[in-house]
């Protein structure tokens, strides 16, 4: 849609077909949609919770719930209404993909990591995923397998930054510091913006960037 002419446009149909049909829930999902890319969030919840009530197969209708959950801070109703989504639709990655971030915020690694592969199965690219489920294995303190995904990750998206920064910073808890600096330089390239405790870490490794081989050290690997 180009511009707030198109999108107020597009709100006057949806409004439109509403008044003609009260109860079309495509309506009133799209005009969630658009209420919720407006910032005006309880409107648009107003509009995902009657589509869903009107509607039968509206699993992208409890995704965008959970957003709004999330931005209102409720990591338990964020759950519950993908857990909703994915039982509707239980090949829709998004949604396994969502649920793993909540439990990366509610610290459980184990349950982030089994609906984070999940996501992946059903669709490897979405990076996102890959992300959160490198920083499970992390919060596990599982460095070979925050390793191992992180590599995989930057196959997929070698200028996610990211990703650049997360695999530098396990290379660092590895010990690998000449790794480390070599992903943190390019995480900083791509203008990813580094915790600046890391950085003060790693100064003496960047700042000696010339006398960097790619020394053998034990080895070491993105909202959330």
């Amino acid at each position: 849609m180009g511009g707030s002419g198109g999108s107020n446009a597009f709100v006057e149909r949806q409004v439109n077909m509403l008044q003609s049909n009260p109860g079309c829930a495509t309506a009133k999902y799209n005009l969630g949609v658009m209420l919720m890319e407006q910032g005006r969030l309880e409107e648009a919840k107003t509009l995902f919770e009657e589509a869903i009530a009107d509607g039968t197969r509206m699993f992208e209708a409890y995704v965008n719930l959970g957003y709004i959950y999330f931005k209102q801070g409720n990591l338990e109703k964020v759950e519950e209404c993908n857990r909703l989504a994915v039982q509707i639709e239980p090949r829709y990655a998004r949604g396994y993909a969502n649920l793993g971030f909540v439990y990366l915020q509610m610290e459980k690694p184990d349950e982030a990591i089994e609906v984070l592969q999940k996501a992946i199965e059903l669709n490897p690219r979405i990076i996102q995923a890959w992300c959160n489920l490198a920083n499970a294995y992390l919060q596990k303190g599982d460095l070979d397998r925050a390793l191992e995904t992180n590599l995989k990750m930057l196959e997929i998206a070698p200028d996610f930054s990211l990703g650049h920064n997360n695999l530098a910073y396990v290379y660092y808890l590895k010990g690998d510091m000449n790794r480390a600096a070599e992903h943190l330089k390019q995480a900083l390239e791509l203008g990813f913006e580094a915790h600046p405790e890391f950085l003060k870490e790693m100064e003496p490794y960047l700042n000696n960037t010339h006398d960097r081989g790619n020394g053998h050290c034990p080895s070491t690997s993105s909202d959330a």
